[in-house]
C-alpha cells in the first residue's frame, strides 16, 4: 500500500502524518507492505525542512524526520500512490488541479477515516502542534486499521 499525505506546504501536517504513519506501520511489523511519503500542493516551501515546531513535536514522541524536505505533489504521484490523503478540505481544489480527475477515488481527508471527520487545522497558523499531533495520530491509527487488511 502506497500512501501520500498532502497539505499546503509539506512542512507541518503532512510530514507529521508521514512519519507518524511510518512509525505505526513499523510497530505493527508491516514496513515491507507500506510505502509512505508526503507532499505539498503549493511551491512556497519546496526544499525546506520540516518546520521546527513540527520537528520538535515529532522528536518529543521519539520520531526522527531528519532529511525530509518539502516537495510538491505531481500528476505522476496520482498514478503511483494507492491513496492520496489530504489534511483539510482546503487542500482538495489544489490536489484536483494537479491530478485532474480522481476517477480512481484515491483522494480522501485524513480524519474522514475516523468516527468524527473534520479538517486538521494548520498549526502554522494556530501554533498548536499538540492538537495536530493528536489528530494526526487518530487519523493514522484509523488508516492503519483500515488498510492493514488490504496488504
Amino acid at each position: 500500500m502506497r500512501i501520500l499525505f498532502v497539505c499546503l506546504g509539506n512542512i507541518c501536517r503532512s510530514p507529521m502524518a508521514e512519519f507518524v504513519m511510518r512509525k505505526m506501520v513499523k510497530d505493527a511489523g508491516l514496513s515491507d507492505r507500506f510505502l509512505i511519503a508526503s507532499a505539498a500542493t503549493s511551491v512556497e516551501e519546496i526544499g525546506n525542512p520540516v518546520y521546527p515546531p513540527a520537528k520538535r513535536t515529532l522528536a518529543q514522541h521519539g520520531i526522527d524526520c531528519t532529511g525530509k524536505t518539502a516537495r510538491q505533489m505531481t500528476r505522476a504521484d496520482y498514478e503511483y500512490f494507492d491513496a492520496i490523503i489530504a489534511m483539510e478540505r482546503a487542500n482538495l481544489p489544489a490536489i484536483q488541479r494537479i491530478i485532474g480527475s480522481d476517477d480512481q477515488h484515491k483522494v480522501s481527508l485524513l480524519l474522514d477515516h475516523t468516527d468524527h471527520p473534520h479538517d486538521i487545522a494548520d498549526p502554522w497558523y494556530t501554533g498548536n502542534f499538540d492538537i495536530t499531533w493528536d489528530e494526526v495520530n487518530e487519523g493514522c491509527a484509523a488508516l492503519l486499521s483500515e488498510y492493514a487488511s488490504r496488504v
